[in-house]
């Protein structure tokens, strides 16, 4: 079959409700932002050129008319996004500390994006893509947990590059050990994995990154495994080669969208190089592109709007 789509993704796409400044009354004001994790990182990969389109639901009501317009607007296709004219749009609130740090308070009892059903699913959508890319958001709840599973199997059966971050957010999960659960599952299925720090240390059990990591490379034979250590840069790890780079200093205001330029910007060069010859040089150079791509959104608010340009992301990696 011909693949008509770089990448497809599934998941959550929802409004990020962001801290912006004080109302002359004192009261705290904020910005409604699109966002989604999965809609993200497919953000990105349009900026950097690549045909992408998203699988998930939103509400029929005014926030989900501005999101498939924002999505649509960006040039990422919406013939798999469906909307619902009974559940309304998530929504979820970031709480921004000083140092740039957040928490979330989400609106999701149910929200669409829950609700999402594998009948709903054109299946054809993720056999014409090269890539498919999901996370653990959609697994929380059913029906849409069935339904990611669904398109996972999917995707691998019609040999799709599977590319994973599974994005814990421990509010929307009933327990921890669900969540772990459901994180192993895509470990099973991923080729690609983008995991942060506390996500090694929580599926790992093991403090030392390095450690966690190889316990899922033997468990699992994940080929290509991206860790993000937040400022402190990133980690590739492939066959028996660790590749590091250092992170940019930049005056961030807000990390939302970080860790999913990251894994844009590293799906990029995967879909660049493949996955079967990469070289040492070859990871540094997309480690260094895709932190500096993090570096540059943690200086907006917002993601999905947000995402920097390739030539300031060029420009950044190269000074």
């Amino acid at each position: 079959m011909d693949k008509l789509y770089d990448v497809t993704a599934i998941g959550e796409l929802l409004i990020d409700f962001t801290m912006n400044g004080q109302s002359g009354q004192g009261n705290d004001l904020f910005e409604a932002c699109p966002g989604g994790a999965p809609c993200n990182v497919l953000a990105m990969l349009n900026k950097l050129g690549r045909k992408t389109s998203f699988i998930g639901k939103v509400g029929e009501d005014q926030f989900g008319r501005l999101l498939k317009d924002t999505i649509e607007g960006l040039g990422i296709g919406t013939e798999g996004l469906i909307m619902d004219k009974e559940i309304r749009t998530t929504l979820a609130f970031v709480h921004t500390f000083p140092d740039g740090d957040r928490e979330f308070s989400f609106y999701r009892k149910p929200g669409a994006d829950m609700m999402l059903s594998e009948d709903e699913i054109d299946l054809d959508m993720i056999r014409k893509s090269r890539v498919f890319h999901f996370g653990t958001v959609s697994m929380t709840d059913e029906p849409a947990r069935t339904a990611t599973k669904k398109a996972l199997k999917t995707a691998k059966e019609a040999g799709c590059l599977i590319t994973f971050d599974p994005n814990l957010r421990p509010p929307l999960w009933g327990s921890l050990d669900d969540a772990k659960e459901q994180i192993e599952y895509g470990f099973q299925y991923c080729d690609v994995l983008k995991i942060s720090d506390n996500e090694i240390q929580f599926v790992s059990g093991k403090e030392d990154y390095d450690e966690g990591i190889r316990y899922l490379q033997e468990k699992y034979q994940i080929p290509l495994i991206f860790l993000t250590m937040g400022k402190d840069g990133s980690r590739a790890y492939y066959k028996d080669m660790r590749v590091e780079r250092k992170g940019f200093a930049v005056k961030a205001i807000e990390t939302t969208g970080a860790g999913d330029t990251f894994c844009g910007c590293a799906v990029n060069g995967v879909l660049t190089h493949g996955l079967d010859n990469l070289t040492e040089e070859i990871l540094e150079d997309i480690l260094t592109y895709a932190n500096a791509g993090a570096a540059l959104i943690t200086m907006k608010k917002g993601a999905i709007r947000s995402m920097p340009e390739p030539e300031d992301i060029k420009r950044l990696a190269e000074g």
